[in-house]
């Protein structure tokens, strides 16, 4: 029980009270004498009937990511790329990379030729993957085509996007002008290009149809197209999941690829995509198999079997289980011998 004769204390709100009311007692006046001085301290007033354009977009497509290509923001980046995500892929994905052999010939040339990296798309982890998996000469001069609408939708996702990648926007659904345009300058000043030709992630762990943007860009800018198969990543971070698995993955790259001489660009995308397929088979058995399965129209395609709701997933659990690739660790477990 309380005494009578206890000394008044006041409570916490009237002291915030008293403070809020001190705080304005001293910044009213300042902000009143600000305001009737008005520009530059306050915005211009607009004249009634002048119409004042726009701001320029500074996000999404319209980013600009050219002081990522500098010589600062390259020293950074490659700190970064040798050092945290490299040490991440390592932990979560261990991947395990084949193919590089057939990028041998284009390596050892005095200047060798910028690439199109085409791999599938089955998780976020697929970037950071390439980014360590990509060769030499090619992997300290690439740049990233990411999604405008995902990655550059905010300043500071842009902007790690830009420096931890070097990343560029572009539009997932079609290959703008301003885009190819900006690619093509970029191949001619020696920058490779990483690009999803599904234009996005898998939803189900199936592959999507390839869309046409990066044989598009080879034909415009002349580069080869490498294809590239990224196995296991889905079932490690999916499309979906809250956080990721630690497991094992493959990258197998292809030979080069170009257009042939009467081939549009819907028939070399369908191409590309065939061959992506063939490395998914590679990556599963071994290169003769795969080769063999092929020339029997025998190769699973990137999309997956023609079935619906479960046996679609049903497939896919048989394609995992043929291989090491996705396999989280700690997965299987042995039942102690008890004997007969």
């Amino acid at each position: 029980m309380a005494r009578d004769d206890a000394p008044w204390k006041p409570s916490n709100l009237a002291k915030a009270a008293r403070i809020g009311e001190l705080v304005e007692r001293i910044t009213h006046p300042i902000a009143k004498r600000t305001y009737r001085k008005g520009f530059p301290y306050l915005p211009p007033t607009i004249p009634l009937g002048v119409e004042v354009p726009e701001d320029k977009p500074t996000l999404g497509a319209d980013y600009d990511t050219d002081w990522a290509r500098r010589s600062s923001a390259k020293f950074v980046r490659k700190g970064l790329v040798n050092g945290p995500i490299r040490l991440a892929v390592r932990g979560l994905a261990s991947p395990k990379v084949y193919g590089v052999d057939r990028l041998h010939d284009l390596a050892q040339l005095k200047d060798p030729p910028p690439l199109i990296f085409t791999p599938n798309h089955h998780s976020h982890l697929d970037t950071a993957v390439m980014a360590v998996a990509v060769p030499e000469p090619w992997r300290s001069k690439l740049v990233v085509a990411a999604a405008a609408d995902y990655f550059f939708d905010k300043r500071w996702k842009a902007t790690m996007a830009a420096l931890a990648l070097n990343a560029i926007p572009i539009d997932r659904e079609v290959t703008g002008r301003k885009s190819s345009d900006m690619i093509k300058e970029l191949i001619d000043d020696g920058w490779s290009l990483m690009i999803y030709p599904e234009g996005g992630r898998s939803p189900d762990g199936w592959g999507q149809d390839f869309k046409g943007g990066a044989a598009y860009l080879s034909a415009r800018t002349g580069a080869a197209v490498v294809p590239v198969f990224i196995d296991g990543t889905g079932a490690l971070f999916g499309k979906g999941m809250k956080r990721p698995k630690i497991g094992t993955t493959k990258v197998v790259f292809g030979a080069p690829m170009r257009a042939l001489e009467d081939e549009n660009t819907r028939r070399f995308s369908a191409r590309i995509e065939a061959e992506v397929a063939e490395l998914g088979d590679e990556s599963l058995t071994d290169f003769w198999t795969a080769r063999q399965r092929s020339a029997r129209n025998e190769s699973t395609k990137l999309t997956g079997p023609e079935y619906t709701g479960w046996r679609r997933q049903w497939a896919l659990s048989e394609r995992r289980e043929m291989g090491t690739a996705g396999l989280r660790r700690r997965q299987k477990r042995r039942w102690p011998d008890i004997g007969n």
